[in-house]
C-alpha cells in the first residue's frame, strides 16, 4: 500500500510549491468531537460485529474522536499551477545537520542495518535514507492522534479533494486497521501519535503497512514501530521487498536525453513507471550511462522540474527506485531519500574509530529467528 502521509509531507508540499504565489491561509474552527454521528455509528456497528468487539464500547470511542480541520486543510493538494522545486525540496534532506543525525544514527544500528541487508539485499544506506527522510531518524514522529486523524479523514473528507470517495474509503479502511492493530499489539489507539493522515512511528507506516509488513528485528516478541528502531529497520526492508525490492540491482542511473522535443516527452511520459529497456532508450536517441546499458530490467525516464526557469533535473530509476515509490508515490520523495542515504554513507565512511562489528553488538543476529512478512486477515 503506497503510504504517503509522513509527519513532515505536509511543510514538503509547501516546499514543492515554493513558487506559488503567497496567500494567507483561512481561520480555522476549533476541534470538536465527532458526536453519534449516524456514519460514524454504522461505521462502529459494522466493524464490531465483523470483528466480535463490544459495538457500545466503539461507538463510545469513536464518538469522542476529535474533528480535526487542520487536518482536512493538510490533505488538500498544492494549488494548481505551482512549480515544483527539486533543488529546494532536496535540500530540506540532504543538509549537514540530518547526515550527522544519520551517521550516528548508524553508528548506533551498525550490526541491525548490516543483518537486514544480508536478510533482504535492501542496502543500508537506503532505510537510512528513509527514516531520515520520514522522520528525522525518529525526531519527528508526528503530533495528532493518529485516531482523530482516521476519523477525520474517513467521515469529514473534505469533497473538493480531486479523488476524494476514493481517499475517504482509504481511510475509513486505515481506521479499522488501527483499531486492529490497537488490540493485536497493545497500542492505545486513542492516544497513540502520528502523522496528520495517520502514519505511525520511526518508519511512518500506515496501521495497515504495520499489520502486513512490520517485523519483530530484535527478537524482543513484539512489532514495534513506535518504539524499536531495529524493528524499523527490518520493517522497511521488509516492506520494501513486498513491493518489489530486487537485491543488488542498483536504484538510478544518469542519462541524456535527446533533443527532439516530440522525443524527450515520449520517454518521460510514463513517469515513475519504469517502461524502457536501456536499448530503446538508445535507440530512440537517448544517452544512458554505461552502468544502465547493463541493467537488465525496465528502467524510468524521470524529470525533475527545479521551478520555473531552470532546466529539470533528469534521472533513470530502476524496478528498485520504483519500490521505494511504493513507500511514497513521489520520485521526489524516492530520489531524497536516494540521495541522502548516499550522502550518509559517505559522512559514515569517513568517521573515524568506526567500531568494528560483533556478535556481541546485534544480540537479535543470533537470539532471534528469521522475521517474516506480518500478513492482515
Amino acid at each position: 500500500m503506497v503510504r504517503p502521509f509522513s509527519a513532515l509531507a505536509g511543510l514538503l508540499a509547501l516546499v514543492l510549491s515554493a513558487h506559488a504565489a503567497p496567500h494567507r491561509p483561512p481561520r480555522l474552527p476549533p476541534p470538536a468531537p465527532f458526536g453519534p454521528e449516524p456514519a460514524l455509528l454504522q461505521f462502529a456497528d459494522e466493524l464490531a460485529q465483523l470483528e466480535g468487539w463490544d459495538a457500545a464500547a466503539l461507538r463510545d470511542q469513536l464518538s469522542q474522536a476529535q474533528r480535526l480541520p487542520r487536518v482536512r486543510q493538510l490533505i488538500l493538494p498544492a494549488a494548481p499551477g505551482a512549480a515544483k522545486d527539486w533543488a529546494a525540496y532536496s535540500a530540506r534532506f540532504i543538509e549537514p545537520k540530518r547526515i550527522a543525525a544519520g551517521v550516528a544514527f548508524w553508528q548506533e544500528n551498525e550490526a541491525a542495518l548490516a543483518r537486514a541487508e544480508t536478510q533482504y539485499g535492501v542496502p543500508a544506506d537506503v532505510i537510512v535514507g528513509i527514516l531520515g527522510v520520514e522522520t528525522y531518524y525518529g525526531r519527528l514522529t508526528g503530533g495528532f492522534k493518529a485516531l482523530d486523524a482516521l476519523v477525520t479523514l474517513g467521515f469529514d473528507f473534505p469533497a473538493e479533494h480531486p479523488r476524494a470517495v476514493a481517499r475517504q474509503a482509504f481511510f475509513r479502511a486505515e481506521l479499522a486497521d488501527l483499531l486492529r492493530l490497537a488490540r493485536e499489539s497493545g497500542l492505545d489507539a486513542s492516544a497513540v501519535q502520528g502523522s496528520y493522515a495517520g502514519a505511525l512511528g520511526w518508519p511512518q507506516f500506515m496501521p495497515g503497512s504495520w499489520r502486513r509488513h512490520a517485523v519483530d528485528f530484535d527478537g524482543d516478541g513484539r512489532r514495534d514501530l513506535t518504539g524499536s528502531p531495529v524493528d524499523a529497520i527490518g520493517s522497511i526492508a521488509n516492506f520494501l521487498v513486498a513491493h518489489g525490492w530486487q537485491r543488488g540491482v542498483l536504484t538510478d542511473y544518469s542519462i541524456s536525453l535527446p533533443r527532439d522535443r516530440a522525443t524527450r516527452e515520449r520517454l518521460l511520459k510514463p513517469d515513475i513507471e519504469p517502461t524502457w529497456r536501456a536499448a530503446e532508450l538508445v535507440a530512440l536517441g537517448a544517452k544512458p550511462s554505461e552502468a544502465a546499458l547493463d541493467h537488465a530490467g525496465l528502467l524510468a525516464v524521470v524529470a525533475l522540474q527545479n521551478g520555473r526557469h531552470k532546466p529539470p533535473t533528469v534521472r533513470l530509476g530502476s524496478e528498485n527506485f520504483f519500490a521505494i515509490t511504493r513507500y511514497n508515490n513521489s520520485a521526489y520523495y524516492a530520489f531524497a531519500v536516494i540521495d541522502l542515504g548516499r550522502a550518509v554513507r559517505r559522512a559514515w565512511l569517513t568517521t573515524p574509530a568506526r567500531p568494528a562489528l560483533s556478535p556481541a553488538v546485534d544480540p537479535a543476529a543470533s537470539a532471534a529467528p528469521a522475521p517474516a512478512a506480518a500478513s492482515s486477515p
